[in-house]
């Protein structure tokens, strides 16, 4: 650490250390008799048989008790072990060193080197911009993905949920727009994620061009429950501090739904009732706190995409439903249309951008509503037409839906390395209006 640095950690140094004493260690928690500490706050907690300390937070109190949760394996804990409190909450270190670097859920690189310096040190909590001085969305934000740009525009600042059941094509969705968008940064949190898929998504879906100008926050399913939810604050917290560089960044976290199961673990183990499918109530007091903390501020913007993995492809359970009313427009990903080998397997119809209204082009917006409707009429017949049994004259609008719909499903469809130009992708869109006419 630099000298600089250490002068201004002075005025933080507490010149008395408090301790306090293991009591006893239920299921995920840890109860000590102190010490002094606030809610939020890390506690160092020194096992029998190692010399290395165990990261805890300070998650709850019990009588006069304290509740912690380990960021670390808690295993040699016992009743007795000592409790250091640091009297502060969980701080990380990020910076422009940090780009290209894969970090853990508390920010210290998973390949075992040392951080970079010159890094600025944040917490990982934070509120939300001011609403009021939240600029307003007017700029669309090129993704490269053709079904997005075409009929679901994303502006800089907006936010955005992925919608999917396992295995329809989310991360190679994200990976596209990782490698394709014109944002400066990417940050890209995987939550709860397979060990072995975090070293695929790095070295194939992403790979050296996509690693240039991202940080990846990793904490895979074995973990703590606790580390998952820091992994999610820490990602957010990084893309802040690009943020308020003036930089435009693209936050990616996968998934918001292995973030609230890892809420709900914590909370459940502190002694929260379970309310909605089993979700305490401190569930759905931490989406919006994590959510709204995405979006646009006066010095930049975080363009956001979350993942929402769906149980059995129900759209409308809790957490699907509680993310879609926070967030500012989804794309849900299709089993049947991933099926049929369509990729990425965007449903156009059951996707929306809340601001596409108001940053696309007029010839855009009406290019693109004219696609969405002979998507629609051909939806409405589609049984019709499977069986044969839809006479061709009984609706004008259907019959040029038939007739356009190959060139359309090409359009949506794209090889993952391929990228489109916004604009070719306006004047694509733009054509099946003139071969509609001149139909």
């Amino acid at each position: 650490m630099k000298a600089a640095e250490l002068i201004q950690e002075i005025p933080a140094l507490n010149p008395y250390k408090q301790y306090g004493k293991v009591t006893r260690v239920v299921g995920l928690t840890i109860e000590a008799k102190g010490p002094k500490a606030s809610v939020g706050d890390l506690c160092y907690i020194y096992p029998f048989a190692k010399q290395t300390a165990v990261l805890a937070e300070v998650v709850g109190f019990k009588n006069q008790n304290v509740l912690l949760m380990p960021l670390q394996q808690e295993a040699d804990i016992g009743a007795g072990s000592l409790v250091e409190a640091t009297r502060k909450p969980l701080q990380i270190k990020t910076g422009n060193g940090l780009i290209g670097k894969v970090v853990d859920g508390i920010g210290q690189p998973l390949d075992g080197s040392s951080l970079p310096d010159g890094l600025a040190r944040v917490g990982t909590d934070a509120s939300p911009p001011n609403p009021l001085l939240r600029p307003r969305i007017e700029e669309p934000l090129p993704l490269g993905v053709r079904a997005i740009d075409g009929l679901l525009t994303v502006g800089k600042g907006q936010r955005i949920g992925i919608f999917a059941g396992s295995g329809v094509g989310k991360s190679t969705l994200l990976s596209m727009i990782t490698r394709h968008s014109d944002a400066d940064v990417n940050v890209i949190a995987l939550i709860g994620e397979r060990g072995r898929e975090v070293k695929d998504f790095v070295e194939r879906d992403l790979g050296t061009e996509g690693m240039k100008k991202s940080v990846v926050v990793v904490a895979t399913s074995d973990q703590p429950a606790l580390m998952r939810i820091k992994g999610a604050m820490t990602a957010t917290a990084i893309a802040e501090y690009f943020r308020d560089q003036g930089k435009n960044v693209n936050l990616m976290m996968d998934s918001v739904t292995r973030f609230a199961m890892a809420q709900r673990e914590i909370g459940l183990a502190v002694g929260e009732p379970p309310t909605t499918k089993g979700y305490p109530p401190s569930v759905f007091a931490m989406l919006p706190r994590l959510l709204e903390r995405s979006g646009t501020s006066e010095q930049g913007t975080i363009t956001a995409f979350y993942t929402v993995l769906v149980d059995g492809d129900d759209m409308n359970e809790p957490i699907a439903d509680a993310v879609r009313g926070i967030l500012d427009g989804h794309l849900v990903l299709d089993r049947k249309i991933a099926d049929k080998g369509h990729y990425p397997a965007i449903n156009v119809l059951k996707s929306v951008s809340r601001v596409m209204t108001e940053i696309a082009a007029d010839e855009h917006r009406r290019a693109s509503e004219k696609v969405r409707s002979l998507l629609a009429a051909h939806h409405e017949a589609e049984d019709l037409i499977s069986i044969g049994a839809y006479k061709k004259g009984s609706s004008i609008q259907t019959d040029e839906a038939l007739h356009l719909l190959p060139e359309i499903n090409a359009f949506l469809q794209q090889e993952t390395e391929e990228r489109p130009l916004f604009e070719e992708t306006v004047q694509l869109l733009q054509k099946f209006i003139e071969k509609g006419d001149q139909k």
